[in-house]
């Protein structure tokens, strides 16, 4: 459990409404299997990682500014137990049009109606529905809820189509991603893509320091 033992509190100037409010949470010495994020802005930051010493941690934020705290599970054996705390979230990141952090990196892999290594075939616009649509061929299925990906692209490889908004300016690319995202009215939707060397990089650093979310298969 937390122990909230202190309030929030305003940093104000006389005469001037508050600059900022702060917050602080404290973990009981019996917190243990699970993680608390922070969410600013779209962005997730890691405040208490799993069984963490029992010392305060504060964070601010402006008055008009929206922020919010994820609580969540962190099984290390099975991905497919993980709770979906951030379905509204990633949805969110993927609007923003910006790389993904190593936060929201980790929860995708854990989270994700879908989970994807493989490469760009072809990226298409469609400037009536403002999306972007790319097309990729799948060279492991890690993970997918229902089946967009089948087989049709190159031989023996499964293919399918992501969509992501067309302000993102998505271009064609060589090399190997790992694609993660949620299915939308059954169309598969992107909200992190990074390239796959790099997530094996951020997921072992994470694994060294036990801040994985979950458990997952790196070759």
């Amino acid at each position: 459990r937390l122990d909230p033992r202190l309030p929030p509190t305003t940093a104000t100037v006389k005469g001037r409404s508050p600059r900022h409010v702060t917050a602080c949470v404290k973990p009981a010495g019996t917190f243990r299997g699970a993680q608390l994020y922070l969410e600013r802005e779209g962005v997730l930051e890691l405040l208490l990682p799993e069984a963490p010493r029992p010392r305060v941690r504060c964070f601010s934020w402006l008055p008009r500014e929206k922020v919010a705290l994820f609580l969540q599970a962190t099984p290390h054996r099975d991905i497919t137990s993980v709770v979906a705390v951030c379905d509204g979230l990633c949805s969110a990141i993927a609007g923003a049009c910006r790389p993904c952090n190593d936060t929201e990196i980790l929860m995708a892999i854990c989270t994700s109606d879908f989970v994807i290594r493989g490469s760009i075939r072809s990226v298409s616009n469609d400037a009536e529905l403002q999306e972007s649509v790319i097309g990729v061929s799948a060279t492991r299925i890690h993970r997918q809820k229902f089946p967009l990906f089948q087989a049709g692209g190159r031989p023996g490889r499964p293919a399918g189509s992501i969509r992501t908004p067309l302000r993102c300016g998505v271009k064609p690319g060589p090399g190997t991603f790992l694609f993660t995202g949620w299915l939308h009215f059954g169309e598969a939707w992107l909200s992190c893509a990074p390239r796959y060397r790099d997530f094996q990089r951020i997921y072992e650093g994470a694994r060294r320091t036990r801040q994985n979310p979950c458990e997952f298969p790196v070759d």
